[in-house]
């Protein structure tokens, strides 16, 4: 989800980091206890018209930003469904929506170090405990930076597996996977140690 990027400037985009993280940080607590579907339903319509406010191109980039949710709604809609409290999952399926949808808004519309800057100064009371925020913001950039590349390089590796055997693949590529990325974060400490370190 950090990193999702919006295809247009919005005008949310000129708007503070720590601003949009803590409405988002509201919204969510504010969404939690509300019950009942036309609660939800509004909610829901306000987060659509958020989304709507931004443009066509914005909204429409944004709806298929939440295609990861299907799983995870079809699971509700059975679970509740077989046990016959489809209020209740609706309920649950439209707070899990609208939760990720404005997550999501929040993120395609900030920079990713515009809102590590906002959790470097949120940590700094964590000094005291012997922890350095700077380290702590970067490690969260050099995961977020890595998953996409650790992502390829499986994809890759399936591949390879696919060409060389009938059989699928199987748990014998997480070691390969794991020496790979091992070889990267080596590199990487090679890097930021060449640059004067942490």
């Amino acid at each position: 989800m950090l990193t999702l990027t919006s295809p247009v400037e919005t005008r949310l985009h000129r708007l503070p980091a720590g601003l949009k993280l803590g409405a988002l940080a509201l919204a969510a607590v504010a969404l939690a206890p509300l019950e009942g579907l036309p609660a939800l339903g509004a909610a829901l319509a306000g987060t659509l018209a958020l989304y709507a406010a931004q443009g066509l191109e914005f909204a429409r980039h944004g709806l298929r930003m939440l295609r990861p949710l299907w799983p995870f709604l079809l699971i509700l809609a059975l679970w509740h469904g077989w046990t016959g409290e489809f209020e209740r999952g609706a309920g649950i399926g439209v707070k899990l929506l609208i939760a990720v949808a404005l997550a999501n808004l929040v993120t395609m519309t900030t920079r990713l170090d515009a809102m590590i800057a906002v959790l470097e100064r949120l940590a700094r009371p964590l000094r005291r405990l012997g922890l350095e925020p700077h380290l702590l913001a970067v490690s969260i950039a050099l995961v977020i930076r890595f998953t996409p590349v650790l992502l390829a390089r499986a994809e890759r590796l399936v591949e390879a597996w696919r060409a060389r055997s009938a059989r699928r693949p199987t748990w014998r590529i997480v070691v390969p996977l794991a020496l790979g990325a091992l070889d990267d974060a080596d590199q990487v400490a090679e890097a930021l140690r060449a640059r004067g370190g942490l």
